[in-house]
């Protein structure tokens, strides 16, 4: 999920998404490859590509796909982007339809978002003039926020609707709740699944709504995962959203907690455009050094990919 804290300001939230969408193209490097195929269901995608020096040379390579939050779009971590192409990896990520900075249409039905990601996989897999170095038998998924939700179904995690409802009928005042009641999910048309087996690991940011996973299909991931949790996500609190995925996986997580983070300390540093335009992402809890955090974490999803893959 994303945006602003206080109840009165839901609007503003979903607003500031318009906002970062005048500032984006400038504010975030642009991905060596940028494309856009067809959705089945009707659309289109766009998606962006970034290669390793040497992608060329017939040797494939592991592929990390990329599931932004709500309201974001393909290039929002860009810099993990470009520190897994630095460190050899080819790197996908894509923007999801109905839920990015210029369509919100969509953006409480979390769970069309995995198809997407396989969508994506998809493509980058069959066509393309770089197909020859991916290997996809090696191919891992990065998600944050509402893209950890969909990382989470697409290594096997099933999602319960209901689950979610109940919870925000007890916690109201949440604001993923407080977005919910402005855009109520659809449930009859939920995908509790979203698996694609083809995914053999992953780093999941700030999860949300990790309650709505059943025990049993967590507990059912044997893959590696890494997990990282702000320790003061004012967004996604605590037990409710990181814990239920730490706790039940059936594989112990890699598991981070980042101390004095808030939730968008996930996204990378912002350039003093975006810190103008939209403040409310980019203010850190003071002390908190936001440049340093990213390079250790990037360094450190890096590292977890070249074990795991």
């Amino acid at each position: 999920m994303s945006i602003l804290h206080k109840p009165i300001a839901l609007i503003a939230a979903l607003a500031a998404c318009a906002s970062l969408a005048s500032a984006a193209p400038v504010l975030a490097q642009q991905a060596d490859r940028v494309f856009r195929f067809a959705d089945p269901e009707g659309g289109e995608i766009e998606a962006g590509l970034w290669l390793p020096d040497g992608a060329g040379d017939g040797v494939p390579r592991p592929l990390v796909v990329i599931s932004h939050g709500n309201g974001g779009w393909y290039r929002g971590h860009h810099d993990t982007a470009e520190a897994l192409a630095d460190a050899g990896f080819v790197v996908a990520s894509l923007t999801h339809p109905g839920d990015n900075w210029q369509d919100d249409s969509r953006s409480s039905q979390l769970s069309d978002r995995p198809r997407h990601v396989s969508l994506l996989i998809d493509r980058v897999t069959r066509e393309g003039s770089w197909i020859a170095a991916i290997d996809p038998g090696r191919i891992g998924a990065f998600g944050f926020s509402a893209g950890a939700f969909t990382v989470t179904a697409l290594v096997g995690g099933v999602s319960d609707p209901a689950r979610i409802l109940r919870h925000c009928q007890e916690q109201p005042a949440f604001f993923a709740c407080r977005l919910l009641a402005l855009q109520p999910i659809n449930a009859p048309e939920w995908r509790p699944q979203g698996h694609d087996p083809r995914v053999r690991a992953a780093v999941v940011a700030g999860p949300a709504l990790g309650l709505a996973f059943t025990d049993e299909s967590l507990a059912a991931i044997q893959i590696p995962i890494q997990l990282w949790q702000a320790a003061d996500d004012e967004i996604l609190p605590a037990p409710f959203n990181a814990e239920p995925i730490r706790d039940r996986l059936g594989r112990p997580p890699e598991y981070h907690r980042v101390a004095d983070a808030g939730h968008y300390d996930f996204l990378p540093p912002c350039a003093p455009e975006m810190m103008a335009a939209i403040p409310a992402l980019c203010r850190s809890k003071p002390g908190f050094d936001r440049a340093a955090f990213h390079q250790m974490f990037n360094r450190e999803v890096v590292r977890f990919f070249q074990e795991a893959l």
